[in-house]
Parts: structure tokens; C-alpha cells; sequence
């Protein structure tokens, strides 16, 4: 079945990504099946999307609920589910915020520079439309969003041209030397998930985010990844302390469907006719969201996820303590993690043995092995997860 599958692939599908040809077909938590039943250990979660597990089902019911009713009509109509999500963000964010929602994070992040771009034609006497990013950085594939991001590799000429306004740097002290007339905006995340799981000085971070403020430049956080409870708190911006212009959300909001947030307190600078999505905030989506959000505020409010935080970073730190010939730092917040590799080959080398050995772990920028589980993962699944991954570990020691 392997093979049929992998020459389906091969034959009708678009070649725009580096397949494992596993055949998954079934998922419980955070363990996954293939069609020999062979089970895996999952700590990368759809990269940050399934929070609350593979095959949920509470949320499969809330899913099977609402596709028996309505699935889809459009946003020219109210949608009871999507009003009640935009107000449950509100809550747990802690922000004076309205909501758009879309289908993906590219599209959220697309949605915000849109709306930094009309605040900053709206707003001023002279025009305002560049946006500063960081080096490292990922804001999605979409033109405008992949030119946003801080990653030369991506800007390939293929795709140009490109749309201006945007600027890169390496260091948030470097944003305010970059700072001109008509810059309207900064775009970043507290923790780059494609840069190295490294999360910013939160110290730095007030401190740029007071500047802005005083300046009339928005701040705009990207929390595709370490959103709707990823860091232990709902926004890393709470963690951070801060209240962002725009925070953008996609990823675990779903856990597991499609859908983006354009959260921003800004509350009246749409009009009809300025932005939209058919599919986004669809009843479908937002219903799913719900739950998932019903079953996070549970974890939470219980002191389990703070729980399961700390004992899956304690298990990660031993891997990293026992393992030094590979590992030469720990980072990240709340289960959101990398380990730092020595270099690229073995890295790719870890992660190769590491499947083979029924677990799954992830790349992040040149040499950080990423870890992402389900925030629902059991102490049992985390237990197996790392002893899978040391026995990989010990494997490539004995050569």
C-alpha cells in the first residue's frame, strides 16, 4: 500500500514538500497508527496543530454535530459559532479586540499587514507602509507573507516581483535604527518556530513594545505557533506582558481544522468590502474551536498542563544532559522546545533514526531538533516518546 500511495503522490500531487511515505491511519492522543498498525509516538503534533490529540472525541462529536445541520453558509450571514469564538478570544486573551477570521496563519498574517497598511494610509499625513521584520523569521508562503519573512533562501526570484515596504534584522535592538517615516509596523514572534525554538528577552520585548506605543507604530505578533496555550499561557504576548496591536492566531486553534485569527484592537479599521474570507469562520470551524478551547481552559485551569509542561521539559533535559556529544543547548517555552544539534547531518541523522524507532521529532531552522507534542500528551506517551528517542540516540552512538 506504501508504494500505491507513494506513486499516487508522486503522480497527481504538486512536488512542493519532502515526503516520509508512512500511511498513517490511525491517531489516539499522541500516538499515531500506520497500516501495519506499527504505533508512533508523536511529538510534533501536525506541527503545533493537533493540541488536543489525535482522533479527540470531543471534538469528532462536536465536528459530527454540527455537519448535520450546517457546515457552510457564508459571511453575508451571522454565524453563532463564530460570534462566540471571537468573544471567547476576547476573554482569554485579556484584550479590547475584534476578530477576523480566516482559514490558515499565512492568511491571518496576510490580514494584519493589510491592516497596518491602511492604518498607516488612514492615519498620517504622509504615507506609512513599511513593515519591519526580523532575520530568521516566518510569516507564511503567501507573496506578501513570504516577502515578510526574514529568510533570503525564500525571496527566490522565481516569484518576484515582490511587494516592497518590508525590511529585516537581526536583533530587536537593531528595530529602532531601522525606524523612519514611514515605517507603520513590527512584525515578529516571541519565539521563532522556524528560526531555532529561541525564544526573546522579555525584558527587550516590554521595552520595544513601550516604544511603539509611545511612537504610533503598531506591534504585531505572530503567534501562528506559540498561540492558544502553547507556552503554558494563552498568548505568549500574556506570558510577555504586553498588548499587541494584532496578534494573529492559527495552528492549535483548530486542533486539527482549518482556521486562521486576525485579533486586533483596531476595532473599526475594516469597512464591508475592505477584507473577507468564503470559508473562513465557517460554522464547520469555529464550532471545532470551541471545543478545543473548552478542553484547554480545562487542562489549564486543572494544573495539568503546567504539569505536563514541566515533566516533559524535565524528560527533555535529561535527553540533553545525557547526550551532550550532540546537544549543545536547550531551548524554548512551555511545549514549544528544541534541542540544539552540533550540526545539520546529524540532525537530519536524528530525526531518520528517531522515526525508525516510532517517534517523530522535527527540524527547525539549520540545527535545532524541534519538539511540538499534543498539549493533551500523557506522561506514559511522553515516558515512551523519550525512551524511543535515546534509544535513536544510542543507535547512531554505536554507529
Amino acid at each position: 500500500m506504501n508504494e500505491l500511495l507513494e506513486q499516487m503522490d508522486k503522480e497527481y500531487v504538486l512536488h512542493t514538500y519532502a515526503r516520509n511515505y508512512v500511511n498513517f491511519k490511525k491517531g489516539i492522543n499522541a500516538t499515531l497508527f500506520d497500516e501495519n498498525d506499527k504505533d508512533y509516538i508523536d511529538f510534533t503534533s501536525g506541527i503545533a496543530v493537533c493540541s488536543v490529540g489525535h482522533g479527540n472525541k470531543r471534538v469528532a462529536d462536536k465536528i459530527y454535530e454540527q455537519i448535520l445541520n450546517i457546515t457552510h453558509i457564508s459571511n453575508l450571514y451571522a454565524i453563532e459559532p463564530q460570534a462566540k469564538l471571537a468573544k471567547r478570544l476576547k476573554e482569554l486573551s485579556g484584550y479590547d479586540i475584534r476578530t477576523f477570521f480566516s482559514n490558515s496563519g499565512a492568511e491571518a498574517n496576510e490580514g494584519a499587514i493589510k491592516i497596518a497598511r491602511k492604518y498607516g494610509e488612514t492615519k498620517f499625513e504622509n504615507k506609512r507602509y513599511k513593515v519591519i521584520t526580523l532575520e530568521h523569521s516566518f510569516h507564511g508562503r503567501t507573496i506578501t507573507t513570504v516577502k515578510a519573512t526574514g529568510q533570503e533562501s525564500m525571496h527566490t526570484p522565481n516569484f518576484a516581483p515582490y511587494p516592497d515596504g518590508f525590511s529585516y534584522h537581526n536583533r530587536i535592538d537593531d528595530i529602532y535604527n531601522a525606524i523612519d517615516n514611514e515605517t507603520v509596523a513590527v512584525m515578529i514572534e516571541l519565539v521563532q518556530g522556524e528560526g531555532g525554538v529561541q525564544p526573546f528577552d522579555k525584558k527587550e520585548i516590554q521595552e520595544l513594545a513601550k516604544f511603539l506605543k509611545e511612537n504610533d507604530i503598531l506591534l504585531i505578533i505572530d503567534e501562528v505557533q506559540t498561540g492558544v496555550f502553547r507556552t503554558g499561557e494563552f498568548l505568549a504576548s500574556n506570558l510577555y506582558e504586553i498588548e499587541p496591536d494584532i496578534v494573529t492566531l492559527a495552528k492549535g486553534l483548530g486542533g486539527g481544522v482549518p482556521i486562521g485569527a486576525i485579533m486586533t484592537t483596531l476595532k473599526d479599521i475594516f469597512s464591508p468590502g475592505d477584507h473577507g474570507s468564503t470559508f473562513g469562520g465557517n460554522y464547520l470551524v469555529t464550532s471545532a474551536a470551541l471545543e478545543v478551547l473548552d478542553i484547554l481552559e480545562e487542562v489549564k485551569d486543572s494544573g495539568a498542563l503546567d504539569e505536563t509542561i514541566i515533566y516533559f521539559n524535565t524528560k527533555l533535559n535529561e535527553i540533553y544532559e545525557n547526550n551532550r556529544e550532540f546537544f549543545t543547548d536547550n531551548v524554548g517555552l512551555g511545549l514549544m522546545r528544541g534541542l540544539r544539534v552540533k550540526d545539520a547531518d546529524t540532525l537530519a541523522l536524528i530525526i531518520k533514526t528517531a522515526f525508525e524507532n516510532g517517534v517523530l521529532v522535527l527540524k527547525a531552522g539549520k540545527n535545532t531538533l524541534r519538539l511540538l507534542p499534543a498539549l493533551t500528551i500523557s506522561k506514559e506517551e511522553i515516558n515512551e516518546g523519550f525512551k524511543r528517542l535515546q534509544n535513536a540516540l544510542d543507535k547512531i552512538k554505536q554507529g
